[in-house]
């Protein structure tokens, strides 16, 4: 049966990085894929074109898809524009509409990278890490919110914390699920001593635990948490965590890698349907120039054939070309080191067809 990807490239180096991972998909249907790609706009370039970041037809789009590839959305261009209309609304009302709850952020250091990172080789070499961030409540979304002026009239800026029992259960669930599969590590970031909201998240985690024997569970508050990934970020095998705490500790381990040009994310609904996209943003001072590195958009496509589309022999081929591409020592501006070979978003988006 033919799946349907939406494909929304969206803003900044989106539609470069994209274009090449529609390269890999479209290499990928001449060997038997059968998949349709529908084409929506999101962020700041629906905005120009629509009035919103999010227009009713890209949701269409999306809720008819098996999966959505995304680029990145917004830019120094619409940063003017009030806050419930700004490109990264789009994004934030995708992944509400659709449910999209478990954010999945893997951290892995392919060894051809190792002097990449910022880190020593010994502290970051043989790096396989999994962040599970929860994506759908959590300070980006709880109510009440905003910005009031007081008796005296001083501003004050407000946003509030909130999580349920259930979603911490929903979430916790998907990441001990992943710690199954893997070395059986899970542990869970919070800031219990001083935040009530995940004083509950640990309750709730430690309670969940009892259902998972075979997985050994860890807390640690946050703080303590990047510190860590800086010091000793092999210790971690799966972490879970907030919608806030995870995208901070996320950017940070990608570092880890060497570049966040080399990192895929997915974001799942309770059914594995998912949106597919590069951790990093849209870079729009490097848009246009064909500098951008298209591999963690091409393995975010990698991602979606194993999670969603049920095809992990095809996965494994994206990802066992990518190796090769860098074993050929190809590598974009953000890898480069001396010796390499320094290529744009185009010539590697053909260099991993051709490894195909």
């Amino acid at each position: 049966m033919t799946k349907k990807i939406a494909v929304l490239a969206g803003d900044g180096i989106g539609p470069e990085i994209v274009a090449e991972a529609v390269k890999i998909l479209e290499r990928l249907k001449q060997d038997g894929l059968k998949i349709e790609l529908e084409y929506g706009l999101i962020g700041g370039a629906a905005y120009d074109e629509t009035g919103t970041p999010l227009p009713e037809e890209t949701l269409r789009i999306s809720r008819q898809a098996d999966g959505i590839l995304l680029g990145a959305v917004g830019g120094y261009k619409w940063e003017s524009l009030d806050i419930s209309v700004r490109p990264e609304k789009g994004l934030l009302g995708i992944r509400s509409a659709l449910n999209l709850f478990a954010n999945l952020r893997p951290a892995i250091l392919y060894p051809q990278l190792a002097d990449a990172s910022t880190l020593k080789k010994e502290v970051v070499a043989g790096l396989d890490l999994m962040i599970v961030r929860e994506l759908t409540g959590g300070i980006y979304f709880g109510q009440p919110r905003g910005v009031r002026t007081l008796e005296n009239g001083e501003k004050e800026g407000f946003n509030t914390l909130v999580y349920r029992e259930s979603e911490v259960n929903r979430i916790g669930k998907v990441a001990f699920d992943i710690a199954q599969k893997r070395q059986g590590r899970l542990c869970s970031v919070d800031k219990a001593n001083v935040l009530e909201c995940t004083e509950l998240w640990r309750e709730t985690m430690t309670s969940l635990s009892n259902d998972y024997s075979d997985v050994e569970l860890s807390h640690m508050y946050v703080d303590n948490a990047a510190m860590q990934l800086v010091r000793a970020p092999k210790q971690f095998d799966v972490m879970v965590t907030t919608n806030m705490f995870g995208d901070i500790l996320s950017d940070c381990a990608s570092m880890l890698t060497g570049s966040i040009g080399m990192l895929p994310s997915a974001s799942l609904d309770e059914n594995g349907k998912g949106m597919y996209e590069p951790i990093h943003g849209s870079a729009p001072d490097i848009a246009g120039q064909n500098i951008a590195n298209p591999l963690a958009t091409i393995l975010s496509v990698a991602m979606m054939l194993r999670y969603t589309l049920d095809q992990a022999e095809m996965a494994d081929r994206i990802e066992k070309a990518v190796s090769t591409v860098l074993d050929q020592n190809f590598r974009t501006a953000d890898i480069y080191s001396e010796g390499m070979t320094k290529i744009g978003t185009a010539e590697m988006g053909d260099a991993v067809v051709a490894a195909l």
